[in-house]
C-alpha cells in the first residue's frame, strides 16, 4: 500500500500552540483525523491574522483550499499541548502550498506533518485570481 510522504522544510515561518480539547476526541481516545483538520486551519487563520486578514486578503479576494495531505505520525491525547507550525512552498502568483509539522509542545514528538494546496480566488467574481499585492509583498516577497 503506497504511503503519502510530505517533505518538511528546515525552517518555519509561523508557529502557535493549541491544546487538544475533549471535542476533538474519537472512539480510539485520541485525535480525530477531522480535528486535527480543524486545528490545521486555527493555525493558518492565526497566521493570517498577524497580517489583519482572515482568510479573504483583500476586498472579496481570499484563499480556496484545493487539496490536502496528511501523514500521522503519533497520537495525540486529550489535554496534549500541540505546536503546529508552518511554511509556505511552491509559491506562484496564483497560489502556494503551506506546509505543516504537528508536535507535541512538552516532547517534540511528531503527531503528523502536512500540506495544503491553495489558490487565491475573487469570491465575488467566483473564479481563481492573482495574488493580491498586499499578500505579496507581506508574505510572499518577505
Amino acid at each position: 500500500m503506497t504511503r503519502v510522504k510530505i517533505d518538511l522544510p528546515q525552517t518555519w515561518l509561523f508557529s502557535v500552540d493549541l491544546p487538544v480539547r475533549i471535542t476533538d476526541i474519537n472512539y480510539g481516545n485520541h485525535l480525530g483525523n477531522d480535528a486535527l483538520v480543524g486545528l490545521l486551519q486555527e493555525a493558518r487563520v492565526r497566521w493570517l491574522n498577524q497580517f489583519g486578514w482572515t482568510e479573504l486578503i483583500e476586498g472579496a479576494i481570499g484563499l480556496i483550499q484545493i487539496d490536502l495531505a496528511v501523514r500521522f505520525k503519533s497520537e495525540a491525547k486529550f489535554g496534549d499541548m500541540l505546536t503546529i507550525c508552518l511554511q509556505i512552498e511552491n509559491s506562484s502568483t496564483r497560489g502556494f502550498d503551506l506546509m505543516y509539522l504537528v508536535k507535541k509542545s512538552a516532547t517534540g514528538e511528531a503527531v503528523a506533518h502536512a500540506r495544503s494546496g491553495f489558490l487565491f480566488f475573487d469570491y465575488d467574481a467566483g473564479k481563481r485570481t492573482r495574488a493580491p499585492a498586499v499578500f505579496q509583498e507581506k508574505v510572499m516577497d518577505a
